[in-house]
């Protein structure tokens, strides 16, 4: 007895859901869902059709975008109001992905409207125009870089020489000092050290084997706002050596009278100082002392120097054989032109004016930009004179950057050269021939100086 429910399909007359009473197996049903005029899958005989399986609701599509799921689209006449069937298509009777249009009908890729618009996704954008270069801002960001690596290059550069500087002398030792005037005050000294010279390079730049150092020329620096003046102090200047304290024995030594140079002799930087300042009222803020060696090298390092010669030069023991007229000279041949006296008319005097002459012209030379820009030439010059410039203590390398720019601005015009006025060239003393100088004029010279006024002081 078949106690299931007798539960018919319609017009088939087979049970649903318990199978069939036959001992042989049943045959295919019909499948309502199939598509009408379509094989049934599994059918003996018939072609196997692709199984199509029912489509995914829209929000868990994953071909579809994320955002408001729009409306779905209708199959013409079903679905509209009025048309026919009524019904909307689902995309079941045509094996359509809910959502996608035909492929040539409105929204598809070959329709009304473009790719996209019958997918439900949006329009696509249109391709971005190529975006201009910005010159300006590059050009920008290379200028900053430059500065950048010139700023790093600058500190570099300053740590380096700052290094290298010899800070030997302790003006703070110096006894009896005057009070400070306006403006700064710089001693600049050229020594006859012949300190690192061979005995070939001694030969070669005449400058003899005496041992220890003396003044071969002394130059007063005073920098003001009415100008900047430099002032050549003979090395024969017959002055007042002050009492001083010996800066290695410690013994006392009296006054005395002396030629300029005798006190450097006697103890160095300190007491050179103490003189000038005793002589002249003028308090000394800095020291900068250069010998043989290093001028004739800073000389090399700037490519020559072009200067003026006033006479005909030939004298053996500086190694002078020069024409009267302008002319670049090397450092052998500098060095022999700021050295040599004898065989001048004025002696010391006019040794003193050519000195100051080619320092004037040396900064200058200097301080041109194809020295300063090119590093091929500023560190060797650089190099060549940190080496070999004694300064005192509390220099800093701004106060040397002040002094040699003071010197390259008096060689363009812009200040005076003068020596310290004098009385008597020939003055015969115990000492032999020196000069004496015109204490009227050199005590009105220093007050303008001290005062930091326009200097009215003529040679």
């Amino acid at each position: 007895m078949n106690e299931w429910p007798e539960g018919r399909t319609g017009s088939g007359g087979e049970r649903y859901g318990g199978g069939s009473g036959n001992t042989q197996p049943e045959g295919a049903r019909s499948m309502p869902q199939v598509r009408r005029g379509s094989t049934p899958r599994g059918v003996p005989g018939g072609p196997a059709q692709p199984r199509t399986e029912p489509p995914l609701p829209p929000e868990l599509n994953p071909r579809r975008p994320r955002g408001p799921v729009p409306p779905p689209r209708h199959s013409a006449g079903q679905g509209v109001p009025g048309g026919p069937g009524g019904r909307p298509d689902d995309g079941y009777n045509t094996g359509q992905v809910y959502g996608h249009g035909s492929a040539n009908g409105p929204g598809g890729p070959g329709g009304p409207g473009g790719p996209g618009q019958g997918d439900g996704r949006p329009p696509a954008r249109p391709a971005r125009p190529a975006r201009p270069k910005n010159w300006k801002k590059r050009i920008g960001i290379g200028v900053a870089v430059v500065l950048g690596l010139l700023v790093v290059d600058g500190v570099v550069t300053y740590f380096w020489a700052d290094s290298k500087l010899r800070r030997e002398v302790d003006l703070s030792k110096v006894e009896d000092r005057p009070e400070s005037g306006k403006g700064t005050n710089f001693l600049i000294v050229g020594s006859d050290s012949r300190e690192g010279l061979s005995a070939e390079e001694k030969k070669k730049l005449h400058t003899g084997s005496a041992d220890g150092r003396r003044t071969d020329s002394m130059i007063l620096l005073h920098i003001g706002d009415n100008g900047n003046t430099m002032v050549s102090l003979p090395r024969d200047s017959w002055v007042t050596i002050p009492p001083f304290t010996g800066s290695e024995s410690g013994k006392r030594y009296p006054a005395s009278q002396n030629k300029l140079n005798a006190s450097f002799s006697s103890d160095g930087p300190g007491l050179l100082v103490r003189t000038v300042e005793y002589n002249t009222g003028l308090k000394i803020d800095h020291y900068a002392e250069i010998g043989f060696d290093g001028f004739a090298k800073i000389v090399d390092a700037v490519g020559g120097v072009e200067i003026d010669i006033p006479q005909d030069m030939k004298e053996k023991h500086a190694g002078t054989n020069f024409k009267k007229g302008r002319q670049t000279l090397d450092g052998q041949e500098a060095l022999a032109f700021v050295r040599q006296r004898y065989g001048l008319a004025g002696g010391d005097l006019d040794r003193a004016k050519n000195q100051q002459k080619f320092l004037a012209a040396l900064a200058n030379k200097a301080a041109t930009p194809s020295t300063i820009i090119n590093p091929f030439k500023l560190y060797p010059t650089m190099g060549a004179g940190l080496d070999n410039l004694v300064v005192d203590e509390d220099m800093s390398l701004w106060d040397l950057k002040n002094m040699f720019f003071a010197m390259k601005s008096v060689s363009g015009g812009d200040g005076k050269q003068i020596t310290m006025p004098v009385a008597n060239p020939g003055y015969a003393t115990s000492k032999g021939s020196a000069v004496l100088w015109d204490k009227t004029k050199v005590k009105q010279l220093t007050e303008q100086l001290k005062n930091d006024e326009k200097v009215t002081i003529t040679n």
